[in-house]
């Protein structure tokens, strides 16, 4: 129960990653809020597998491409639980298309969500976080590799990855500490949408460990960083990926 007591937002965490996050925070005793667009029911589902756990949750419908969502939920966060101890920015979208294939509207979306949003999450949960508090923004091997059909989110990871530095030296006032982990191919619904998904599926397979990486191996490390163990970690890029990068 390294984490009881705690409060955990975790933006997107109502499936995949996010929801294994979730989880893991809550079997330590943590309070969770989380974030979710549209899927009613897998939200209802992850409540009532946190509130079995034992703990406090609070799920909170937010397109987080719309500012005055963001602010209301966190606006609904500070009424319910009066602070926030750790903000894991995991929501994420993007349109799967080439460059010459993409359009402003595709761009702005993704974005919006993928940069901007973990942005003003990360000023607004400052501004109701205790000193030691910790900003986890999850990101991927696109932004720093060029990935088939990748280039709104890839670049927009990049955009990610750049803003965990910067948060983590411009929040260390306030002793909030910033990183980011950066996941491999983790099987979640989210690659459906992708065109070579059965590409992406055999490529989570081809790491040096002897399985593929899945989401509770994600959120481990995220807790982690999250613990009084990392406090000198500061504003990195942990790679979780079972050494797959090293083969590319």
């Amino acid at each position: 129960m390294s984490f009881k007591n705690k409060v955990v937002l975790i933006t997107g965490g109502s499936r995949g990653i996010g929801k294994q996050i979730a989880l893991n925070f809550a079997q330590q005793g943590s309070n969770i809020a989380f974030s979710y667009l549209k899927d009613h029911k897998a939200a209802r589902d992850t409540e009532q597998e946190i509130l079995e756990l034992g703990v406090d949750c609070l799920k909170i419908k937010a397109h987080l491409g719309n500012i005055e969502k963001i602010n209301s939920m966190f606006k609904d966060i500070k009424s319910k639980f009066g602070k926030l101890d750790i903000l894991i920015n995991n929501a994420a979208s993007g349109i799967h298309k080439k460059a010459e294939e993409l359009s402003e509207k595709h761009w702005d979306w993704t974005m919006n969500i993928n940069a901007r949003a973990p942005w003003l999450c990360a000023i607004e949960a400052s501004k109701i976080m205790p000193k030691g508090s910790k900003i986890i923004n999850i990101t991927s091997q696109g932004s720093q590799k060029v990935l088939p059909y990748y280039f709104s989110v890839g670049t927009s990871k990049a955009a990610l990855e750049a803003m965990t530095r910067y948060l983590a030296v411009e929040l260390s006032y306030k002793d909030i500490s910033v990183n980011a982990v950066s996941g491999g191919y983790v099987y979640t619904g989210a690659l459906e949408h992708f065109p070579n998904k059965d590409e992406m599926i055999s490529a989570s397979k081809n790491n040096l460990s002897d399985r593929p990486i899945e989401g509770t191996d994600i959120a481990k490390v995220v807790s982690f960083l999250c613990t009084k163990d990392a406090e000198m970690i500061r504003g990195q890029v942990i790679i979780v990926d079972g050494g797959y990068s090293l083969n590319v």
